[in-house]
C-alpha cells in the first residue's frame, strides 16, 4: 500500500511516522521551501501524547517543554474560580505537555526524515489536485514551488494533511469559502519570565471576550526565569477582519494591551508580561462548520484540513495526532482500504465534530463566562457562585467530549 499525505506539518508527519511504523509506504510532500519553528506555544493532551509514546517520541520531545501540572481558571480580578490537576498529576500514564509550536514540528520534520528517509519528506512541493483512477488508485498533482514541472504521483490513499485552507477540501466543497471568524483576535507571544503559581500551571483568566492565558513552555533557567507563553483574547467583530489569517502578523499593543493594564495580582503582573516579549502575533480565532463525510474513495482528510477548531481546550494539534494513529491502525489492520477509510470517517469525524461545536460554546472556559455573569466584581467565596458539584461537571463533560477523560477508579 503506498500512502501520499498533503502536507508537512504536526498531523502530517504525525501521520507519516505511524504508517510506517506499520509498514506503509509513505510519501509526504510540504508546500513550503523551508519549514521553520513558527508559532507560539501548545498544548499537547495526555491521550495524544500516549500514541506518540507509540512511537517512541518522550524522550525526544519532553526535554523541549513542560509538563504541565494543573490548569487554573481566574477572574479578571486575580480570584481564584477552579484548579484541576493535568497530565501525570492528574494520574495519567504519561504528561500533557506544554511546548512552543515550531519546536514540537522541527522535531517531528527531523525523526520522520530518520525514520522513512530524506526522499520521503519532500519539501517545496504541493499537491495541486488528484484525479480517481479506474483502477481505485489516486493520481496525485505535484507542483514545485520553484515553478519547475510539475509531475504525477500514484496511490492507494491521498490523506489531506494541508491544514485549514486545505486545497484537497477545496475540492471537495469549493463554495465552502474562508473559514468562520468568531469575532475574536487572539495576540500571541512569548516572555522570558519568572514562573508563577506552580511553575508548570497553565491559566485561563477574564472571560469571553476578554480573557488572558498563560502557560510556561521552558524549564527555568540558571537565570531563573522561564519562557512563559501568553494569549490576549478581545471582541474586535466591529473592526471586521480584512485578510485571512497569517502566523507572521504582527500585532500591536495599544490595539489590547489597554484592557489589560490593571490586571496585575499579587502572584502575576500581565501587563508586565505582555510587555516583556520581543514581538507579539496577531490571530484571528477561526474554526470551519463541521463536514458531514471526509472520505471521497481513496481520498481522506486529516487534522486541520478536516477539523479546524477554535484553540479553546487545547485540542487542535492533539486531535491532529489522535487522526494520524487511527488511521494507521486501521488501514494496518485490514486489505479492505475503502473499508478502512469509511471506518476512519466515521470514528474520527463525529467525535472532532462535537469537540468543534463545544469549543464554539467555550467549552471548560464556559466556567469563566458564568463566574464574570455572576459575580462581576468579584467574590468572597467562590461556592457563593457556583452550586456544589457545578463546576467539576463542567471540567468532566470537556474531558469527556474531547476524549481524555480517565476511566473510574
Amino acid at each position: 500500500m503506498r500512502v501520499v499525505i498533503a502536507g508537512g506539518g504536526i498531523g502530517g508527519l504525525t501521520a507519516a511516522m505511524a504508517l510506517h511504523a506499520k509498514g506503509i509506504d509513505v510519501q509526504v510532500y510540504e508546500g513550503v521551501q523551508h519549514l521553520q519553528p513558527l508559532g507560539v506555544g501548545i498544548n499537547v493532551l495526555p491521550h495524544a501524547m500516549a500514541h506518540l509514546d507509540r512511537l517512541g517520541l518522550l524522550d525526544t520531545l519532553l526535554p523541549l517543554g513542560v509538563p504541565t501540572a494543573e490548569l487554573c481558571f481566574f477572574n479578571q480580578h486575580g480570584q481564584l474560580i477552579w484548579r484541576e490537576p493535568r497530565g501525570v498529576a492528574a494520574g495519567y500514564p504519561v504528561p500533557q505537555l506544554s511546548v512552543h509550536r515550531g519546536q514540537l514540528h522541527m522535531a517531528l520534520l527531523a525523526e520522520a526524515r530518520a525514520r522513512l528517509g530524506d526522499e520521503r519528506v519532500v519539501s517545496g512541493h504541493s499537491v495541486a489536485g488528484f484525479q480517481e483512477r479506474v483502477d481505485g488508485r489516486v493520481a496525485v498533482n505535484v507542483v514545485p514551488r520553484d515553478q519547475s514541472t510539475g509531475f504525477e504521483d500514484v496511490a492507494d490513499v491521498l490523506v489531506a494533511a494541508d491544514g485549514i485552507h486545505s486545497t484537497i477540501r477545496a475540492a471537495f466543497h469549493p463554495n465552502e469559502g474562508m473559514p468562520h471568524w468568531s469575532g475574536n483576535i487572539l495576540w500571541r507571544a512569548t516572555t522570558r519570565s519568572a514562573p508563577f503559581l506552580t511553575g508548570r500551571s497553565m491559566f485561563m483568566a477574564g472571560h469571553l471576550p476578554h480573557k488572558f492565558v498563560a502557560y510556561p513552555i521552558s524549564e527555568v533557567g540558571d537565570d531563573g526565569l522561564c519562557t512563559v507563553n501568553w494569549i490576549a483574547e478581545l471582541d474586535r467583530s466591529h473592526f471586521g477582519l480584512s485578510k485571512r489569517e497569517d502566523w507572521n502578523k504582527v500585532g500591536v499593543l495599544t490595539d489590547f494591551l489597554p484592557r489589560f493594564e490593571d490586571w496585575v495580582w499579587d502572584w502575576l503582573d500581565i501587563p508586565a508580561l505582555v510587555r516583556g516579549a520581543d514581538t507579539v502575533f496577531e490571530f484571528p480565532m477561526v474554526d470551519r462548520d463541521p463536514l458531514d463525510r471526509w472520505t471521497h474513495g481513496r481520498v481522506t482528510l486529516l487534522g486541520d484540513a478536516a477539523h479546524p477548531m477554535y484553540p479553546i481546550g487545547s485540542n487542535g494539534a492533539s486531535q491532529a495526532i489522535i487522526d494520524a494513529f487511527t488511521l494507521a491502525d486501521l488501514l494496518s489492520g485490514t486489505a479492505d482500504i475503502d473499508a478502512a477509510l469509511r471506518a476512519y470517517d466515521d470514528e474520527r469525524r463525529p467525535k472532532t465534530a462535537a469537540i468543534v461545536l463545544s469549543n464554539r460554546q467555550h467549552g471548560p472556559e464556559r466556567m469563566l463566562d458564568l463566574a464574570h455573569e455572576r459575580a462581576p466584581e468579584g467574590f468572597a467565596d467562590i461556592h457563593d457562585v457556583f452550586a456544589e458539584g457545578e463546576r467539576e461537571a463542567i471540567a468532566a463533560q470537556y474531558k469527556q467530549v474531547a476524549g481524555f477523560s480517565l476511566p473510574p477508579k
